[in-house]
């Protein structure tokens, strides 16, 4: 692990926001929404085709019976965070967390066109004042991949035409929620979105919805997003000009396999502008942070081609260097710089809890050599609380803090590594 120097002592701000992520589909439980429709349509497809796409993977012994399994690809009842928000805001006091960020589910607040859910609406209100009750600083994420069935039945983003519908959702947000938070989310990943749902089908996870393989439906998917921030940015301010207002991209630490090789170079520079930078640069003036999820550091070589190590790997197949977030914190700065810096996501998938500990201290390690250098940076957010349902891979992935025994009632239990982060959140605060 690499330590600091002695005589250099980076400190967090005093504000710093500790925290932890969620997202409202994949813990909530009982949503209805594109997302669930795929699944119900494509889960014994996934079920019959986890050998050929997981196989290969070290911990496929141990995850062979739920991948092979279709209730494994339905979110279902999820971890019934819906209802048990308030145990999970004590577990997460109980870590010293200082910060959650949330998703709120379009689908319940508007699950027909024009028509306003008040029990929904009142839900994630409660949800707020319980978090800020526990002196936990709410972060709502406004939109996690999720949309109602009316709205993908219209396109969806496809259409310029349809951003009257998601301004008119983040609108009702701004009027009910604004003032009674400092931190807002626009988009999670927009790139992941736009290229899995409309360019190329994930590998190992499997396809998105809503499967269409067209390179213009993603040019003009991602286009519209980048109008649907910019739009939500004026919407969010004007509701409450103190709001701190963002969005979260899936950033990687994209790096040359050989070094000095020029084809090497021309790829990894590539592939840094349109996968890092390209949706940011068009959205810099409306953004009061940077935040970004961090998983990878991806190494490429010849013409696109990517070749990381074979080891470490996570329970997912993916090369862990979480070092890997040092140099991604420096880029950001250097591209942004006077705006702060969020790392809104950031964990590993360790259902044995065997690497977790080390991720998240060489993540802070990382933090702090970034600090010493000058790099403002106000948050991190490992992902996640809880247990979840990961999208097309289902629920055999296990990035919690917490675990959840979902065979028997739901059981939460916090992991040693979580326990040991606790700790360490307190000595750095």
């Amino acid at each position: 692990m690499v330590t600091m120097p002695e005589d250099i002592k980076p400190e967090f701000p005093k504000k710093f926001l500790w925290g932890a992520s969620t997202s409202a589909h994949q813990v909530e439980g009982g949503n209805h929404n594109q997302w669930t429709v795929w699944e119900l349509a494509h889960a014994s497809q996934m079920a019959q085709s986890a050998q050929k796409r997981l196989g290969h993977m070290p911990a496929w012994p141990d995850i062979k019976k739920q991948a092979q399994n279709p209730d494994n690809y339905v979110s279902g009842k999820g971890v019934d965070h819906y209802h048990r928000y308030e145990e999970d805001f004590d577990l997460a006091k109980n870590l010293n967390l200082k910060a959650l960020r949330f998703g709120v589910e379009w689908s319940r607040i508007e699950p027909e066109e024009g028509q306003w859910n008040e029990e929904a609406i009142e839900h994630y209100r409660e949800y707020i004042k319980q978090l800020k009750k526990r002196g936990i600083e709410p972060m709502m994420n406004i939109w996690h991949t999720t949309m109602p069935v009316w709205f993908c039945d219209k396109g969806a983003f496809k259409y310029r035409s349809n951003l009257k519908y998601f301004e008119r959702f983040v609108k009702k947000l701004a009027d009910e929620y604004a003032s009674q938070l400092k931190w807002i989310i626009t988009l999670n990943e927009p790139n992941v979105y736009a290229t899995y749902g409309y360019l190329v089908s994930e590998p190992l996870s499997g396809p998105w919805p809503p499967g269409e393989k067209n390179a213009l439906s993603f040019a003009r998917v991602y286009w519209n997003l980048i109008h649907a921030h910019r739009h939500a940015y004026k919407i969010l301010k004007r509701a409450n000009p103190s709001l701190q207002v963002g969005l979260a991209s899936q950033l990687a630490n994209i790096q040359a396999k050989r070094p000095h090789n020029e084809l090497d170079e021309l790829t990894t520079k590539t592939m840094r502008y349109f996968w890092n930078w390209w949706f940011l640069r068009r959205v810099r003036l409306q953004m009061d942070f940077v935040g970004f999820n961090y998983y990878f550091t991806d190494y490429y070589t010849e013409l696109g081609k990517r070749k990381d190590p074979q080891l470490p790997l996570s329970d997912m197949g993916w090369y862990m260097e979480p070092e890997g977030l040092y140099p991604l914190l420096l880029s950001v700065w250097r591209h942004y710089k006077k705006i702060p810096i969020i790392i809104t996501e950031n964990g590993v998938a360790d259902a044995k809890d065997e690497y977790r500990r080390w991720w998240i201290e060489e993540s802070i390690v990382a933090m702090e050599r970034a600090i010493s250098e000058g790099v403002d940076i106000r948050g991190y957010f490992y992902w996640s609380l809880l247990d979840n349902f990961e999208w097309a891979n289902g629920w055999w992935p296990k990035f919690g803090l917490i675990e959840v025994d979902r065979e028997h009632g739901m059981k939460r239990k916090t992991r040693e590594s979580a326990k040991w982060f606790a700790e360490k959140i307190k000595k750095l605060s």
